[in-house]
């Protein structure tokens, strides 16, 4: 595959006019700043380079050739129509021309710089795509007064950018590109075009994605809108949005609100015939109904896709994990194996098209297990999903979430060097999917701190324990038990080190936790306190001291 040379970048994007760029415009939304892109740098290639003509009086050497333009839009063409390595050779081919004669920083370049992101990202490149969007976002942002055209082209590469981040797993960073792109498009397209409402979902997906689910309503609810108005309350468009708003509601907890959107939709597949789509859309409303308690409702959902689903189909195994949820919940341990295991039958059988899908059935396959405490069959499932998963692009987010859990499970069986590793590499993806701040990020420090503690190392728990205790407090709030739990394990980690002055502050800090949790918490009052008195005794050198200060005494054997 050819690829973008290396320095052709850096002198696309050092040319003399950048010394005399505007600020980048401040993002319309608050709670996304506009990234400034670090300094000029090359991308991982290997020609020599192309030198930058020098301009004359800060404008462009000469016009861009003819050539050059129309290998630009043939590149747009080949796009379109799907043929992408042939999009990045046209790209690539128009690009040095197009630098030349603009000194880099100009639209031309970067609508090539796009459509070779683009079309990389495609080819399975995803590093060097998200090298030469960036470098396209560069010259892009400064050139927004440019009007329509510059705000055109600015928004296709945000987009491109955000596709990629997403792919790459970095969905954090996606949504502040898809809300850009976002601002940008309601510049330049009507305010009821049908592509302005699909980056309008676009936006909410993402914003729902990384459990932004008060952002996300919103703007699904304008997409909806433009849906509605453009092809009609019970239109194939508005069913797709619609599918997104029930997300929203589910995670909001306004689960009747998303089982109505879920009936809409229902309604509509139903409409076009749509049997596979139907039979998922029905399995999501039977996992509504389990969450609002009407298991009954639930199971006869269930039980009218598999009857009409095919026998070896996915549909099929995926209402009987929903219906193993049920069985698990009612007890009923013996029937929800047997579900699970006709399940997995099929799934293992079954090469689906659909990979997160697929995952998401092994996932909640594995976490049953677990309930009905079969750790080592959990635990097996785990490491399959994640073999499954392996090379998939933009299920980072899944392998994050099954890699803390493994972690945990591990740790719980005492294999705490197997647990490390899965620990860590969770952090690293949980952090670049659902931000600095995920609740799952700060429940897969508190699980590091322990490990560390369990191989003797307090000193290194001390920092993930307050890591741990930053995410929590902010998502739960200090009285929340897992809050009080981070202090109690701070606590206990600095009595190992033998900082028995920091021990008792922290164990101080827990008892004053439980206290402002009111009545209720009499016992833990008391074993806080407990706790407390043998820390001080270990401090004053008593042999009668209990320690760590967080198990019981052993009684004398007479």
């Amino acid at each position: 595959m050819q690829r973008l040379h290396r320095s052709l970048l850096l002198a696309a994007r050092s040319s003399p006019l950048a010394r005399h760029r505007p600020p980048l415009p401040v993002p319309l939304h608050p709670l996304f700043p506009l990234h400034r892109p670090p300094p000029p740098r090359t991308l991982p290639f290997s020609t020599a380079a192309l030198p930058t003509p020098p301009p004359r009086d800060g404008a462009p050497t000469a016009q861009p050739t003819a050539d050059a333009l129309a290998s630009l839009e043939a590149a747009e063409r080949q796009e379109s129509s799907g043929d992408h390595q042939k999009a990045l050779d046209l790209a690539l081919k128009a690009l040095g021309p197009l630098q030349q004669a603009h000194g880099g920083w100009s639209l031309p370049v970067a609508r090539a710089l796009r459509l070779a992101g683009a079309a990389t990202c495609r080819l399975g490149s995803l590093a060097d795509s998200l090298d030469s969007l960036e470098a396209a976002a560069e010259i892009v942002d400064p050139l927004q007064g440019g009007g329509a055209e510059a705000a055109t082209v600015a928004a296709a590469v945000h987009d491109q950018l955000a596709r990629t981040k997403t792919a790459i797993g970095r969905r954090w960073e996606a949504v502040a590109s898809f809300q850009r792109a976002l601002e940008l498009k309601c510049r330049f397209l009507g305010a009821g075009s049908a592509e302005l409402g699909d980056a309008y979902r676009d936006a909410a997906e993402a914003y729902a994605g990384v459990l932004c689910f008060d952002k996300a309503l919103p703007l699904c609810l304008k997409a909806l809108e433009i849906a509605e108005k453009r092809s009609g309350e019970g239109s194939a468009e508005a069913a797709k949005v619609r599918r997104v708003l029930v997300v929203a509601y589910t995670g909001l907890g306004r689960n009747e609100e998303a089982l109505e959107q879920n009936e809409l939709v229902r309604m509509e597949y139903e409409r076009l015939g749509l049997d596979a789509e139907l039979s998922l859309i029905e399995i999501d409303g039977a996992s509504l109904r389990i969450l609002l308690g009407r298991t009954e409702d639930a199971m006869n959902e269930l039980k009218k896709v598999m009857k009409r689903a095919n026998k070896e189909s996915e549909e099929r195994a995926l209402a009987f994990v929903a219906m193993a949820k049920i069985l698990c919940s009612e007890e009923r341990s013996s029937d929800s194996r047997r579900c699970l295991e006709i399940a997995r039958e099929t799934l293992d059988a079954k090469r689906s098209v659909n990979t997160e899908r697929v995952a998401g059935a092994y996932t909640e396959i594995s976490m049953l297990y677990e309930s009905m405490n079969e750790f080592e069959m959990s635990l097996c499932l785990m490491k399959k999903t994640l073999a499954f998963l392996e090379g998939a692009s933009g299920m980072q987010h899944i392998q994050g979430s099954i890699s803390a859990r493994m972690g945990f499970l591990l740790l719980l069986t005492k294999r705490i060097d197997e647990s490390v590793p899965f620990l860590e590499k969770a952090i690293e993806k949980l952090k670049n999917c659902f931000g600095p701040m995920h609740f799952g990020l700060g429940f897969a420090y508190k699980h590091l701190g322990e490990a560390y503690i369990e191989m003797g190392q307090p000193e290194s728990s001390i920092k993930f324990f307050g890591l741990a205790s930053d995410i929590i407090n902010a998502a739960f709030g200090p009285k929340h038990e897992d809050s009080i739990e981070i202090l109690q394990c701070t606590a206990n980690a600095y009595g190992l080190m033998g900082s028995y002055k920091n021990a008792m502050d922290f164990q101080q800090r827990v008892i004053d936790a439980y206290e402002s949790c009111g009545p209720g918490s009499d016992y833990e009052i008391r074993e806080a306190h407990r706790l407390l008195e043998q820390i001080r005794k270990k401090a004053e050198g008593s042999p009668s001291a209990v320690f760590p200060a967080n198990t019981l005494p052993v009684l004398p054997e007479n």
